[in-house]
């Protein structure tokens, strides 16, 4: 039997205002190819399906297209458990006409653990996997509040609350093994963080719980698990150095410190009865190039010249780090990648924040500063005249109310 385990698709999610359904849409193609070249059986997805809890109509278009397609394939179920970017009740509402294509949704917690206790069976009916299909538990799924109490007690009784969860559900699916008389493989999903998982820059994981984010370690998973699949990191990943216990990691980089990452799936197979899985990666292709540069000018505008010679379509994110000052730096920029097809989507001047910065007293903060007092300062660190000040800061008061508007619509 093959299992693929995937998570954090993130769908919808923009990079510094640039939509990238083609790329999502690229994925998904390249995931149902994959599914039917390699003849998967269960393709599991980990949670943070979307990247908003109200995503967009095409976001779900891509979804439920994939899902289609992947019931019409070789796959026999898909089992999607929801993240904690996802709206349960979301993921939850098409659960029942789902199933009748033999995708199982389990968008939250429920009252009984038995219902994410999943047998999966054959084209003739005959049980082949369990799937103990535990979505992102919530801090109020797991543990109950009480007056006065501390963060450690708060800390201690999430990752009790975690860990008596797993084991309740997974004794449930040895009790369903027992009770079916047939030796068969357990596997269980979770999204979550794990004590030493490693995090990208930029990466936007959202905090999952109050305190340290409670994180568990390996140890809270019963042994009877054959093979943990992970979602919530965004790095490939085993937890605590163990093969069967893994995130797969997200398969698009979300952000430019993710750029360098070598994104990929995770292809599980068990090939005989003694439950022993064999897991190997699945590297996914780069569907939009992403590249930081980061440096003096000279360096940059040599590092465009070199992208603009091949006509590559990289995304660019531009730090510069040279020692002049340059308040054009943008204009420099455009006028670099004329006639390429490269794009740059941000633009971070280190050596005009750090003069920002620089203006600071040694008693204030950034925190104490609101943002007409930094535009202040960046107004005289350009030495703006008197007369053109009072209409830029209208300008910049205009925008910043425009940016609240657009902020209070999208929630």
């Amino acid at each position: 039997m093959k299992i693929l385990h995937t998570s954090d698709w993130h769908i919808g999610r923009m990079l510094y205002g640039r939509k990238r359904y083609e790329e999502f849409a690229a994925f998904l193609d390249w995931m149902v190819d994959t599914t039917i070249q390699e003849q998967v059986d269960v393709l599991l997805i980990a949670g943070d399906i979307f990247d908003t809890s109200t995503p967009s109509n095409r976001a779900q278009a891509l979804y439920y297209h994939f899902l289609q397609r992947v019931a019409a394939s070789c796959c026999r179920h898909v089992v999607v458990i929801g993240g904690n970017h996802d709206s349960p009740t979301f993921l939850n509402a098409p659960q029942a006409l789902l199933r009748a294509l033999d995708v199982h949704v389990m968008g939250a917690m429920t009252e009984r653990c038995e219902d994410e206790v999943l047998v999966l069976s054959n084209a003739l009916g005959v049980a082949e996997l369990i799937v103990c299909a535990v979505p992102y538990l919530r801090d109020r799924d797991i543990r109950l509040v009480e007056v006065g109490e501390s963060i450690e007690d708060k800390e201690r009784k999430l990752i009790d609350g975690i860990r008596n969860h797993y084991a309740e559900v997974v004794a449930l699916a040895e009790q369903r093994r027992e009770a079916l008389g047939v030796s068969l493989p357990i596997v269980a999903m979770g999204h979550l963080f794990t004590a030493g998982g490693q995090t990208a820059e930029g990466e936007g994981l959202r905090e999952l719980y109050v305190g340290s984010l409670a994180h568990v370690t390996a140890g809270i998973f019963p042994a009877a698990i054959d093979y943990l699949a992970l979602g919530h990191l965004h790095v490939p990943q085993k937890v605590g150095g163990s093969e069967l216990m893994r995130y797969s990691g997200s398969p698009l980089p979300m952000g430019f410190g993710e750029a360098k990452q070598a994104k990929s799936v995770c292809m599980v197979e068990f090939a005989d009865a003694s439950h022993e899985a064999k897991v190997r990666l699945v590297g996914v292709p780069i569907f939009q190039k992403l590249e930081r540069l980061q440096g003096s000018w000279d360096e940059i505008a040599a590092r465009i010249l070199e992208l603009s010679a091949v006509e590559s379509g990289t995304w660019l994110e531009v730090i510069y780090e040279g020692e002049e000052v340059m308040g054009d730096l943008q204009a420099r920029l455009n006028t670099a990648i004329v006639g390429s097809k490269l794009e740059i989507l941000r633009v971070k001047n280190k050596r005009i924040i750090d003069r920002v910065l620089n203006q600071i007293d040694d008693d204030e903060t950034l925190d104490d500063l609101d943002v007409n007092d930094v535009f202040a300062r960046c107004l005289a660190l350009h030495e703006v005249s008197e007369e053109q000040r009072p209409e830029l800061l209208r300008a910049y008061q205009e925008a910043l109310v425009s940016l609240y508007d657009d902020d209070l619509r999208a929630e």
